[in-house]
């Protein structure tokens, strides 16, 4: 009988000394989701939202000012509803540029107006209501960099001056960035609107 027990001491013992088996969770297949919980970028993502309707605002505080004269930048009687031409002034002063050749030729042109017009409207709309992103950054960074080329020389510095700065945050807004927790997501989700965030493809 002392055998018995000191046998299953022994076991016992044995039993005891063993390695705890590890639960490894199975790896995220492709397409899987990332919870919520994980994927708030907290403060980062109403930064990036109040960047993208800040530009948005830049964007239509020109549209409204050129259309109606609020006489800020244009005075009432130059006023896009009143005759005027919401490009001449700009483009007209450009003529001692590098490019000036070129863009004072631009200056009152009506396809032109429309054309700078329209775009204004369209890139501000797409920015504060954060919907066609990707149209809106390249149609602004294209239009911001125009404006940045016919100003050439710069006179407060020699490379970078608003316009570039406002067309790198259009690209930005647009980039997927790194999330919390692994995966991915675009930084332009305004707060409250991204749920999930697909893992890297």
């Amino acid at each position: 009988m002392a055998t018995t027990q000191e046998r299953n001491q022994r076991n016992h013992r044995l039993h005891d000394a063993a390695p705890t088996a590890v639960t490894v969770p199975a790896p995220r297949t492709h397409g899987d989701t990332i919870p919520a919980a994980t994927t708030t970028a907290g403060p980062v993502r109403y930064v990036w939202a109040a960047a993208r309707i800040a530009i948005g605002w830049v964007f239509l505080w020109a549209f409204l000012d050129k259309l109606f004269g609020w006489g800020l930048a244009t005075p009432a009687a130059k006023a896009w509803t009143n005759g005027g031409s919401p490009t001449a002034g700009f483009l007209k002063g450009t003529a001692d540029h590098t490019l000036g050749g070129l863009f004072t030729t631009l200056a009152g042109q009506p396809w032109v107006d429309w054309l700078f017009m329209t775009g204004l409207a369209g890139i501000a709309t797409a920015l504060i209501l954060g919907i066609g992103m990707r149209i809106a950054a390249t149609t602004g960074g294209l239009l911001l960099l125009m404006m940045w080329a016919a100003e050439l020389p710069l006179t407060t510095n020699p490379i970078i001056d608003e316009h570039i700065i406002y067309a790198i945050v259009l690209i930005a807004l647009t980039l997927p960035t790194p999330c919390p927790g692994g995966g991915r997501r675009h930084v332009r989700d305004a707060p409250g609107t991204a749920r999930t965030a697909r893992m890297p493809q």
